[in-house]
């Protein structure tokens, strides 16, 4: 614990939302939800409007539809939104080299290492300029919490959304958690929350005075005693600039269960293809291939398979993750398939058997493809897949037969632009026609017009920046 308010915690308003608020202008003001838009989807970020109605973060979609049918449900553009908070990270680098991002849209920061500020007002002063600074930027606004501990620090921070600034003096603590609910402390979830409720403690402060021994009997010793510390406004957990990645993963939920066997190894498969592309991103290499299967019954089983050496190779995980699927039955059906890679290392052991086997995969899959003529089988398909998929546009829906793309599918919310009419976003598309908007953030709200999904004028586009940066004449 701090004598000063000097760890800071940022967290953007809801950020996704926000983002693509800023981005367009006909959306500023009205509520906006942005995620999976299937019929199993989740709710990723609401708006503030949106939020007035209901809808929340991991709400499913399906009920938040209900609750405020009249919102903009946009599909999330993550290249978009990491773009922007590599933005604002670099604009928290500068106040300190202890920065711990805890997410896209948040990070603690430490002022004191900074040497930035050694009291409140100094505190106060850094905080109030990183606002200013995040918004002359990003053009969105973020909330600041200022204590001397990051959990006072974050409680500060929700305290100050939308876009505003709460410091708490350390000392005061104990008095500001007292009568709030066990929520609000680290580690108490649902669960957690309803045992203790059980046990008559409600409050912080029910904690507090219930004593480290109960506290310990009710829930074990390790969670016991932190609870009971941070029930009293303690916390000496330091700022820590790097985190290292336990595992790299990727998921898929479908809107329909999946029942064919090939359809489900196909899907494996691209996944791995994708996990592998997020581990190289990463620099990383991992000795641990783990499958997630989620049944029709919503059971979920795990399956893992450990290499003799770190592999990065797509061929490997690509196989090490179809040997675990056979050990699964899926005849019941599958709603959610992931492929992640653990035991992570930052370089690679070749393994000879490994690669022999992977050039000897390559080799059959190119006698496929020559006696094929080249046609589009399951690895086609994933390529294109992913392709398509990083260009943030449009997706080429493949023929039942797996052959040419028959059609474009526009995501909701996603950058287009139009060689007559510019730059634009998709508000909604179907019975092969395609709707856009054209506006830009800076602009005011544009026109509404629809194409075919097929136009040869329309295609997928980079996103525009949400602050317009303007040439100075002579520059």
């Amino acid at each position: 614990m701090r004598a000063a308010p000097t760890i800071l915690h940022l967290d953007m308003d809801a950020f996704f939302a926000a983002a693509e608020q800023a981005a367009k202008p006909s959306l500023r003001g009205k509520p906006v939800v942005v995620g999976g838009l299937g019929p199993r989807g989740v709710v990723a970020t609401a708006s503030y409007e949106a939020r007035r109605f209901g809808v929340h973060s991991a709400m499913p979609m399906g009920q938040a539809r209900r609750l405020a049918p009249n919102a903009a449900y946009l599909v999330p553009r993550f290249a978009f939104y990491r773009s922007i908070s590599e933005q604002v990270m670099e604009l928290l680098g500068r106040l300190s080299p202890l920065v711990e991002p805890l997410s896209l849209d948040e990070a603690f920061v430490d002022l004191e290492a900074g040497g930035l500020a050694d009291d409140g007002a100094s505190a106060r002063a850094v905080g109030e300029r990183l606002r200013v600074d995040i918004l002359a930027t990003t053009g969105l606004t973020g909330s600041v919490g200022l204590a001397g501990s990051k959990m006072i620090a974050k409680i500060a921070s929700e305290e100050a959304k939308p876009d505003g600034l709460v410091l708490i003096e350390p000392g005061t603590e104990r008095e500001l958690l007292g009568p709030r609910s066990v929520r609000i402390l680290p580690g108490v979830g649902p669960a957690t929350g309803e045992h203790l409720r059980r046990a008559g403690m409600t409050t912080v402060s029910d904690l507090a005075e219930a004593g480290e021994d109960e506290l310990v009997r009710l829930l074990g010793r390790a969670h016991g005693a932190s609870l009971h510390l941070m029930a009293q406004g303690y916390d000496d957990r330091p700022v820590v600039a790097e985190r290292d990645a336990k595992s790299v993963s990727v998921e898929d939920t479908f809107d329909v269960d999946l029942h064919d066997r090939v359809r489900i190894r196909t899907e494996v498969e691209r996944l791995a293809e994708r996990c592998v592309a997020r581990l190289r991103a990463s620099g990383h290499s991992g000795r641990t291939i783990v499958l997630k299967v989620r049944r029709y019954d919503f059971s979920t089983l795990t399956r893992s398979e450990t290499l003799r050496g770190p592999t990065d190779d797509p061929v490997v995980v690509r196989e090490a993750a179809g040997r675990l699927l056979e050990a699964v039955d899926t005849t019941g059906g599958v709603r959610l398939l992931g492929v992640g890679v653990s035991g992570l290392a930052d370089y690679t052991q070749e393994d000879l058997f490994a690669q022999a086997e992977a050039e000897g995969e390559r080799e059959r899959l190119g006698a496929s493809a020559a006696a094929s003529g080249g046609g589009g089988g399951a690895g086609a398909v994933g390529s294109a897949s992913v392709s398509a998929e990083s260009a943030g546009g449009a997706v080429p829906e493949e023929s039942a037969s797996g052959g040419a793309a028959v059609e474009r599918r526009w995501a909701p919310g996603h950058d287009v632009r139009h060689a007559v009419h510019g730059a634009g976003w998709v508000q909604g598309s179907g019975v092969g026609r395609v709707t856009v908007r054209f506006e830009e953030p800076w602009s005011a709200p544009g026109r509404v017009r629809t194409f075919s999904v097929d136009d040869p004028e329309l295609e997928p586009s980079e996103p525009l920046p949400l602050v317009r940066r303007e040439c100075r004449a002579g520059a």
